[in-house]
């Protein structure tokens, strides 16, 4: 015998209305969806989403399209934002776009037909300002990456800031030549290009910043060519996790370590971080408050559709360890 809301209701002690309000995603009191929801559990209810999505305008669903799932940031995003969904009883769509503005706008359309109750974007950087400015019936929460003056709310890591940080404290341990590498297809590459370019010619280093395409082997091929230089770099910059392993990769082939032979920096925090090199160096992200801050916009949004869009600047924080210690004159004359 099928479960429907008034079982559910019955078992939770609650009005068949207020579960269809959990069910729905909307606000009510913490301990009464926590009752539902065991409820729903036991009893094993399914909703019937065909005939839900034909009586209301969205399907309870949140759509979230990253960049590139492989990168250690968007993994533990997502992770925070699907948690969040899961607590307010949304389901949520993940699809990856590879940096790619044609999958991107794809998947874009694939939100209005399945009438998404909202999206969390993290758009590529060629269909950044497409996307920011793509018709919806859905409110839409751009993340890590932003387009100036776009009418779309936005929660973004200062870039800039914490790029020039990183070179800061390279030059602090004594790093004269660096080189940076940044994806060629990345907003957020681009600008954290921009503050290491910024923060070595206020310094007055000797930098190389190497635009790497999308696409596996790319940054090992970076390395190589800079390694091989008249003048190669004491230390190596990564902006991205997934780069910062490609680093590694290519250093290994090369014979070199870290920090006896480079010195090595980058962004993300993951795990295995911290056995290599002595620990490497980086901009740990603040990842979980990213994803709550762009659920929390997005909820907001659906309640007042008409306020101006906001923009949510958040710092990361300089994890120092070995990897950036090393100095020049131990490795390069």
């Amino acid at each position: 015998m099928a479960v429907g809301i008034k079982d559910v209701a019955k078992v939770a002690a609650v009005s068949p209305a207020t579960v269809s309000r959990v069910l729905a995603g909307r606000a009510v009191d913490p301990q009464m969806r926590e009752r539902v929801m065991a409820a729903v559990q036991s009893t094993g209810y399914r909703p019937n989403l065909a005939a839900r999505r034909l009586r209301s305008r969205h399907s309870n669903t949140i759509g979230l399209i990253v960049a590139d799932i492989r990168n250690p940031f968007f993994t533990a995003v997502s992770r925070a934002i699907e948690d969040i969904a899961y607590a307010r009883g949304l389901r949520v769509i993940l699809c990856n776009t590879d940096e790619d503005p044609e999958r991107e706008a794809m998947y874009l359309q694939l939100m209005q037909e399945e009438r998404v109750t909202g999206v969390i974007l993290a758009p590529s950087r060629a269909g950044s300002e497409s996307a920011a400015r793509f018709r919806t019936d859905f409110p839409m929460v751009l993340i890590d990456r932003a387009v100036p003056g776009a009418t779309r709310d936005c929660v973004v890591l200062d870039n800039e800031a914490m790029a020039a940080g990183l070179v800061a404290h390279l030059h602090d341990a004594g790093h004269t030549r660096i080189a940076g590498l940044f994806g060629a297809t990345s907003a957020t590459g681009l600008q954290r290009r921009l503050g290491f370019e910024s923060a070595a010619a206020t310094l007055g280093l000797e930098a190389q910043a190497l635009s790497v395409p999308h696409g596996a082997g790319e940054a090992e091929k970076a390395v190589v060519a800079a390694m091989a230089g008249p003048r190669p770099p004491t230390a190596l910059l990564a902006s991205n996790g997934v780069m910062l392993m490609a680093v590694l990769r290519a250093l290994h082939s090369l014979g070199l370590s870290v920090p006896a032979d480079v010195a090595l920096a980058g962004f993300d925090k993951e795990d295995w971080m911290e056995f290599v090199g002595g620990g490497l160096t980086v901009v740990e992200q603040p990842v979980e408050e990213i994803g709550r801050a762009a659920m929390a916009m997005l909820f907001d949004r659906l309640d007042h559709p008409d306020a101006a869009a906001r923009r949510v600047v958040l710092a990361g924080k300089l994890v120092a360890r070995h990897s950036s210690s090393a100095k020049p004159q131990e490795t390069y004359p």
